[in-house]
């Protein structure tokens, strides 16, 4: 036995057809969205194919907004007739999930579910993401080899660093890393060594012969120093002074 009253039932049903009738109203007088004339009908071009899709976007903006307002009103018709069926059967106002009465404060808004709130599908944000995304995360994907202990060739992060050198669209207060107050800075790693390995590489040079040593004290030097790491060993003058 239906927990809902002749009367409630009754109103429920005027609701639905005056729902349908709607609908259907609406889809005629607008001629399916317009989705009926061809776009070249607005875009005034023979076709599409050789355009590139900035060319008429905005055309194909409301061509992809009329297909999704015609598809929302195609699935109300589905389930308006679906509960319909279920005034005739005797089964409306049973959640065909898991069977429990839906309460009539929930079919008064909306007529034509034929689910409690709790067994309703849908209830979370689908997951719509592209699937190349999960070959693609952690940042770089497959082509990111810093992890790895036996990779120190160029990989897909490097790639990245040089035309990101080039410059993009973010400001400083949009960089990856902490206090940035250069352009020249905002690049991922941009203080990596570049040409060695090493960053004492970088400033021990020999003469031509390849036999005496010397220290270019250049800015790579001063920074080897000031972050402690030479303790004075490559500078034979502080080496003497101590």
């Amino acid at each position: 036995m239906s927990h809902l009253t002749h009367q409630q039932l009754s109103g429920l049903r005027t609701t639905l057809l005056q729902q349908q009738e709607e609908i259907r109203h609406r889809l005629q007088n607008n001629a399916n969205y317009g989705l009926q004339d061809a776009m070249r009908d607005t875009t005034g071009e023979l076709s599409e194919i050789d355009n590139h899709p900035g060319d008429a976007a905005t055309e194909l903006y409301n061509r992809s907004m009329d297909i999704s307002l015609l598809e929302r009103d195609e699935h109300e018709l589905d389930d308006i007739a679906a509960a319909l069926q279920a005034m005739d059967d005797g089964t409306y106002g049973i959640c065909i999930a898991s069977g429990e009465p839906i309460p009539y404060e929930r079919l008064s808004a909306l007529p034509s579910t034929r689910y409690t709130k709790e067994h309703a599908p849908r209830q979370s944000a689908p997951f719509t993401r592209p699937v190349e995304e999960e070959l693609l995360s952690p940042p770089f994907g497959r082509t990111s080899l810093d992890e790895r202990e036996d990779q120190n060739g160029f990989d897909g992060e490097d790639a990245w660093q040089i035309v990101e050198s080039w410059g993009n669209s973010d400001s400083p207060a949009m960089a990856e890393g902490r206090d940035i107050s250069s352009y020249n800075d905002m690049e991922i790693e941009a203080d990596e060594t570049e040409g060695f390995v090493e960053p004492w590489e970088n400033f021990v040079a020999t003469d031509i012969t390849g036999n005496h040593m010397m220290i270019i004290k250049g800015n790579s030097y001063r920074h080897y120093m000031d972050d402690g790491e030479g303790e004075n060993l490559l500078d034979p003058l502080r080496k003497e002074k101590e």
